[in-house]
């Protein structure tokens, strides 16, 4: 084939090489617009799962990178005063000029043409060419020219950054974080040579405009820089070889994704690879991984295949559905690490002790796990824990040893749970006329045995109209009451959990079928009428509800004290508002449920007004020293509707009525929304909250087991992590997490101790022989 590949960055060059190792009778051409040996940029940064790909698909290559390239464990934080270093999480650092002059004399060495000095305008130019590779980077012309095709999709991000260099060698990844008058500085530091780092400094667009850098030039910048950072860089200076940038030679990172990597031009087949194709932010070093990587997976495709024209549009299709995966997970790190940076200053450097900065900030991709870092650096993390328990109240043991953080006990007001985990409230459809029975009894006992300290029944209803379905729990009678608290001396009696009570009222997702006869399905008979801040129906076969008069609001609050007051004498430690997916109280908050146009609409102030009315009732009726949270919606997942920073504002309205926990879900409040799924999906809105809002949060969403909740709960992103689906799969679940992750300082039922050692022992056993066959 005859094969080009326009731009000689790592995407280009290593393909190329790849290629012509695995065919020689390709014809392939490498075109790049600088001079022979020549490059700019600093030092780049690779994992060594990629140096271990190099390896494998041309060893003579990686050693020579390997010879040259700088390998650290050490990551150091700089912060407030402080040192702190950890180690284990193997980094490689080369110069980029190094690791292309690598690339060009294997490329040679194996018949590659390196064609120098040549700035091509357009795939055009190669129309003899059966593959071109438009390895033409961000800014790519070649993408740009099949813009239609390619549909890509540029977001920059408002962080400044500015790349220098340094002449000081330093011997860990290095983060060093400066306060100024006007907000947060940072750098990023890495040795890439034996006397040269890499020295990025970040700040946001607001501290940049205040100390009014967007007027200097570069050589004033980088004075500013050396005097922030004078104590790090211990008398080295800082160095810039981007003169060919004008001003002070900032820059905004712009986040690419492409809809589609090829195109057929009429007579060439054209493939995006590299950063023409996907960006990912320097706050995890993917760059230039994503482009060996991209390399590396079409030039397998290729093998399996063939390597001849007829296979193109094959190769090009596979190449494209199993990279997209892999760039799709890479971004979405890369995405969570650059937010860290973005709002670090104002939501954890102001507020975080160093020692959980520095949890935070290794984990900010949520890549990275508390058990991963067991595995990297456990001395550390055994500090870290003990630190963190501390915090807690927990002085460690007669032989050092604390519990993991998940299982730390925690206080709101008179209220201690023995650990962080929540059964979160599961709508079961199985009360008669509102009233629990024994499968409720049986259903919440179980978990309430099983080790979670706080259990909840599903949402409560506070009057007949207030239910979703016939089927609905409710607190509108005494019977209702005293079937509930039946439930809670049970739970009292003979388990060390506690038991909350969620109240809501279903609003216009009411008079539906049980979940399991049609979810939202509306009742073929015995209907009621609905209410809901305007008459806007949930879906076009649903009942339309009434827009609430000041009457109906009058009737609702009265309905929440009432359920309020019996919910306190049947003995619930805690209480929670339901104001989030679409049901009465959500409708007011979102703009996608709420038309209004008196009091009650509009702003913030006003969509707020009447759940703050109903929290208020509540809060006076609910014992002082026993807590209430609000179950909110923070984000609506759909255009135009609540975004985390409403429900922010929101989180701050009811914490100054006096919440003291906001249960941050999402979602749910119009049928057509668009959630983003993934492991601890909903998590980042509550550390949003927690973290700038100052008030405490449960964690919800896709947390299954106990390394994600000690992940959360570790890093400050929640007091709280409530667990749903596990639990129906499994009433036991956190005696078995605190099994698996070899806890012993759970309690288990004294009529179930006999099982206990037989469940860890057979944990054990099955460990032995994974080993054993790796």
């Amino acid at each position: 084939m005859r094969i080009v590949c326009i731009g000689g960055g790592p995407a280009g060059l290593y393909f190329a090489l790849l290629m012509k190792k695995q065919n020689p009778a390709h014809h392939v051409t490498v075109v790049e617009r600088n001079r022979p040996f020549d490059t700019f940029g600093w030092g780049v940064v690779f994992s060594d799962a990629t140096m271990q790909s190099m390896r494998e698909w041309d060893p003579q290559t990686a050693a020579t990178i390997e010879d040259a390239f700088n390998h650290w464990d050490d990551i150091e934080l700089v912060f407030k005063g402080r040192k702190i270093r950890t180690t284990g999480h193997g980094f490689v650092g080369i110069g980029r000029k190094k690791m292309l002059n690598i690339l060009q004399e294997r490329c040679l060495e194996l018949g590659v043409e390196l064609v120098f000095e040549q700035d091509v305008q357009s795939d055009e130019e190669f129309a003899d060419a059966d593959l071109i590779i438009a390895s033409d980077g961000v800014n790519s012309r070649i993408r740009a020219r099949y813009e239609s095709v390619f549909r890509p999709d540029m977001l920059m991000r408002p962080n400044r950054y500015i790349w220098l260099g340094t002449d000081k060698a330093f011997d860990a990844f290095t983060f060093d974080f400066q306060r100024t008058e006007h907000g947060w500085f940072q750098a990023h530091i890495y040795k890439f040579d034996d006397s040269t780092s890499t020295f990025i400094v970040e700040t946001t667009e607001d501290v940049f405009n205040a100390h009014g850098i967007g007027e200097m030039d570069q050589d004033q910048s980088i004075a500013f820089c050396e005097k922030l950072f004078a104590d790090t860089l211990d008398g080295s200076r800082l160095m810039s070889n981007a003169r060919h940038l004008r001003g002070s030679a900032w820059l905004n990172f712009g986040r690419l994704i492409c809809e589609k990597w090829s195109h057929f031009n009429g007579k060439s087949h054209v493939v995006l690879m590299g950063d023409s194709a996907h960006t990912a932010h320097f706050a995890i070093g993917s760059g230039t991984k994503l482009a060996i990587d991209d390399a590396i997976e079409l030039t397998r495709q290729f093998n399996a295949f063939g390597h001849d024209a007829q296979s193109i549009p094959a190769v090009l299709d596979a190449y494209e559905e199993v990279r997209r995966v892999d760039v799709a997970r890479i971004q979405n790190a890369a995405r969570n690490a650059m937010e860290w940076f973005e709002v670090v200053g104002h939501r954890y450097a102001d507020t975080l002790e160093p020692e959980q900065f520095m949890y935070s900030m290794l984990t900010r991709s949520q890549r990275i796990s508390h058990e991963n870092l067991r595995l990297r650096d456990k001395d550390w993390l055994e500090g870290y824990e003990r630190w963190f328990a501390k915090q807690a109240g927990v002085e460690p043991a007669a032989d050092g040893s604390v519990p993991p953080p998940m299982f730390t006990p925690y206080t709101v007001r008179g209220l201690t749970l023995r650990n962080r985990i929540v059964v979160s409230p599961m709508a079961m459809y199985s009360a008669t006329d509102g009233v629990a029975d024994d499968f409720h009894l049986v259903h919440l006992g179980a978990r309430a045995m099983g080790g979670a300290a706080l259990i909840f029944p599903e949402m409560t209803c506070t009057s007949p109209d207030a239910r979703i379905t016939p089927g609905c729990l409710g607190l509108w009678n005494d019977e209702q009451a005293e079937a509930l608290k039946r439930i809670v001396d049970f739970v009292h009696g003979h388990t060390p959990a506690k038991i909350g009570i969620q109240l809501g009222h279903a609003g216009r997702k009411g008079s539906t079928k049980r979940g399991w006869e049609g979810t939202d399905q509306p009742l073929d008979e015995g209907n009621w009428p609905l209410l809901s801040a305007s008459a806007i129906p949930y879906l076009p076969q649903s009942q339309v509800p009434r827009a609430m008069t000041r009457e109906d609001m009058d009737r609702v609050v009265t309905d929440f004290v009432a359920a309020t007051k019996r919910a306190a004498a049947a003995g619930f430690d805690i209480l929670e508002i339901h104001a989030a997916h679409g049901y009465l109280l959500s409708s007011f908050l979102s703009p996608l449920t709420n038309q209004r146009d008196d009091d009650y609409g509009g702003s913030h102030e006003n969509r707020a007004r009447f759940p703050l009315e109903v929290f208020r009732a509540v809060r006076e009726a609910w014992p002082q020293d026993r807590p209430i949270s609000v179950r909110l919606s923070t984000t609506d997942w759909h255009e135009g509707g609540n975004t985390p920073e409403d429900a922010a504002i929101f989180a701050a309205m009811f914490r100054e009525a006096g919440a003291d926990l906001i249960d941050c879900s999402t979602g749910q409040v119009v049928t057509d929304d668009k959630p983003v799924y993934g492991r601890l999906w909903q998590t980042p809105m509550s550390d949003k909250i927690r973290n700038e809002v100052g008030v405490a949060t449960i964690a919800v969403g896709a947390i299954s087991e106990a390394d994600h909740a000690n992940s959360v709960i570790a890093a400050g992103r929640a007091d709280l992590c409530a667990v749903a689906r596990p639990h129906l799969a499994d009433p036991s679940f956190v005696l078995h997490e605190a099994a698996k992750i070899g806890f012993s300082g759970v309690e288990w039922p004294k009529q179930y101790l006999s099982a206990r050692s037989q469940y860890e022992n057979n944990l054990a056993r099955a460990a032995a022989e994974a080993a054993g066959r790796k």
